[in-house]
């Protein structure tokens, strides 16, 4: 354990231990690939689609493109959330972004062709982390989309040149906790949504102090248990898409 890691918190977890994760691929039969992720109380489907098109700005340069969409049913969460509300706000389009830029980071685009892989993320239940859970199960829908383009001898080879995942942590009564489930994110100090690749390397970090700020130990703290919680996703990737 952490230094960060001396308190409890719901459910007894211990702070730097994730919720209990499932990964069920093949849960959408029609799509190109589909996983559905559940991180506790967070359940997400993701769908990609394969279009023999890519977006029409990489019209003619050969490269590819993926995108993605997200929303969260009317009753994913406790009070209904209004399905123009969802998928017309702010919020929504930032994460579609946030998604969308992560998983282009695991694709070579040239090595894709002019295609598109468009990913849909649908929030079936939401108890935090609603967004990091998007593109851990996302990754895994992209993977099995361009798997199958490779068996159908649409692709000579597979355009993944990283894999991609993502976890949340913040501060929380003035501990660094891991993977934050819904009255922890909103009682949060600092929220961090950290997007990773198998290298270690980051493909996004938004850190937001809520309530003040947040000093450079604790941002460190933050990034290590969130390291070793995606060392953990990676490992459950692999075996979900038959790599180990």
């Amino acid at each position: 354990m952490t230094e960060a890691a001396t308190g409890t918190r719901p459910h007894d977890r211990p702070l730097d231990q994730m919720r209990p994760i499932e990964i069920e691929v093949g849960y959408a039969p029609y799509a190109e690939g589909s996983a559905l992720i559940k991180m506790g109380d967070t359940h997400v489907l993701c769908t990609a689609t394969v279009e023999e098109s890519t977006a029409p700005f990489l019209t003619g340069t050969g490269q590819g493109w993926v995108t993605a969409e997200y929303g969260m049913l009317p009753r994913s969460s406790p009070v209904r959330i209004p399905r123009h509300r969802s998928s017309g706000s702010g919020r929504t389009k930032e994460i579609q972004r946030l998604i969308g830029r992560s998983l282009r980071a695991a694709v070579d685009m040239d090595a894709l062709g002019e295609r598109s892989v468009l990913v849909d993320c649908d929030v079936l239940r939401a108890d935090g982390g609603t967004r990091t859970a998007s593109i851990t199960g996302g990754y895994i829908a992209v993977h099995l989309a361009l798997q199958k383009l490779v068996d159908g001898g649409l692709l000579e080879s597979l355009p993944i040149v990283h894999m991609v995942a993502a976890i949340s942590a913040g501060v929380v009564e003035d501990q660094v906790r891991l993977d934050l489930e819904y009255v922890e994110d909103a009682a949060a100090a600092v929220d961090l949504n950290v997007v990773m690749t198998d290298e270690f390397r980051f493909v996004e970090l938004q850190a937001t102090a809520e309530d003040g700020a947040y000093s450079h130990e604790q941002l460190n703290q933050m990034l290590s248990v969130s390291e070793a919680g995606i060392r953990e996703l990676f490992a459950l990737q692999r075996q979900s898409i038959g790599l180990t």
